[in-house]
């Protein structure tokens, strides 16, 4: 448990960051709802004038912005991103850091299997990416209660997609610890987790824009679309499946990967 606590004490401070980034969004945003509700019918007459492609892009075709859940499934992808990157570092990082700064020895040399270190690693992880989606889910309800001016929303749907943010979080935590294994060393943690971010991010815009429906295979902002779980409360099942297949995989194959890896060291 000592190595938990150590990974999870080294992330305390990036929880904190991300926390605050994560609420200032939600609130900043969501604190405009009111104004614009008020013109919500020229906003949306604006946006059925933008052409169709540029609306799938941004996933906002047939969303209505009179509707404060409508307003925060705008919202809610900004937040998608912002917990991607957190959970896409966290991965790249969770076993690449100590082959970076040839400090695996010291890891290496407890009387401890590889399985229990990566075991130990993930749960430190996945904790302060729990402390993260405890704080989207207080601060998406206060914004709510806090700015929809009264007017009345599904509580089932907001509570849907609250409850997809951790399996997003693994998705992208596990991806990026996976291809971290494949590779010989990782030198620079934060352009490929950008590059995983935001290649999967655009490849969900144009393949919205383009109508390729086989490129919602490969992107989790296209299995856990905010405004689709908003809109008809209810879940793309076979896309979340894809999701669920994915993180599997790359658990198994992180295990795999690590328990045979030659890790570089010191010496």
């Amino acid at each position: 448990m000592n190595i938990y606590k150590h990974e999870f004490k080294m992330k305390i401070n990036s929880v904190i960051t991300w926390s605050i980034a994560v609420t200032a969004i939600i609130l900043l945003y969501m604190s405009f709802f009111g104004p614009l509700a008020q013109d919500a019918d020229i906003l949306n007459q604006t946006m059925d004038g933008m052409p169709e492609e540029f609306l799938m892009a941004f996933g906002l075709n047939g969303v209505d912005m009179a509707t404060v859940l409508g307003f925060l499934g705008l919202t809610f992808t900004f937040v998608q991103v912002c917990i991607a990157i957190q959970a896409s570092n966290y991965g790249f990082s969770l076993v690449s850091v100590e082959e970076t700064d040839m400090t695996a020895d010291f890891l290496l040399a407890k009387p401890i299997s590889r399985r229990k270190i990566l075991t130990s690693k993930l749960l430190a992880a996945i904790t302060a990416l729990t402390i993260t989606n405890v704080v989207v889910w207080v601060a998406t309800f206060m914004a709510v209660s806090l700015f929809r001016d009264g007017r009345p929303y599904d509580q089932q749907a907001l509570l849907m997609l609250l409850a997809t943010i951790f399996l997003f979080q693994l998705f992208f935590l596990t991806v990026g610890l996976v291809i971290s294994l494949l590779l010989k060393r990782l030198r620079n943690v934060t352009a490929f987790t950008m590059a995983l971010v935001f290649g999967l991010y655009i490849l969900n815009a144009f393949g919205g824009m383009l109508g390729e429906d086989t490129i919602e295979l490969i992107t989790p902002f296209k299995h856990f679309d905010p405004n689709y779980i908003l809109g008809n409360a209810q879940y793309d099942i076979p896309l979340i499946l894809i999701s669920v297949v994915i993180i599997l995989v790359s658990v198994v194959a992180s295990y795999r990967l690590y328990t045979k890896r030659n890790i570089q060291t010191a010496t």
